[in-house]
């Protein structure tokens, strides 16, 4: 399992009338997640664009628990367990600085030639690193 740790800090303008993060943000913290993810891993999205491969989501599932306030300092456990393929799965745990678990989530993504704008397999200096890890 390939595993990877992001702290984000909730800001004010992320929170609804009640005090709690408004759930549409939690898309984008994941977002930064997995981007750090990647990076950790050698890769930035930035340079997986420049080569034309593209990474748009195609899933997006998220069951919450707790919520979030403004100030919390969130740590999100984002985890890929499968080799990808034409897809890539991450999953996610939000805690508190508390360690409470806020939600759990799951994103996928597709690999996607920009020129053509079809499904293509992950890059393969990619797939070399993330098989390292996963075995």
């Amino acid at each position: 399992m390939i595993e990877h740790r992001t702290q984000i800090r909730v800001r004010y303008a992320e929170t609804d009338r009640m005090g709690y993060v408004y759930y549409g943000n939690y898309a984008a913290y994941f977002e930064v997640a997995r981007v750090e993810m990647l990076r950790s891993l050698g890769f930035s999205y930035r340079e997986l664009e420049d080569k034309g491969v593209l990474l748009p989501v195609v899933d997006f599932k998220v069951r919450y628990v707790q919520p979030a306030r403004y100030d919390d300092l969130l740590d999100i456990h984002t985890r890929i367990s499968v080799l990808p393929t034409a897809r890539i799965t991450f999953t996610y745990e939000t805690r508190n600085q508390e360690g409470v678990l806020l939600n759990e989530a799951e994103t996928t993504l597709v690999f996607v030639d920009a020129e053509s704008g079809r499904p293509r397999k992950a890059p393969d200096d990619l797939l070399k690193v993330m098989a390292e890890k996963l075995s």
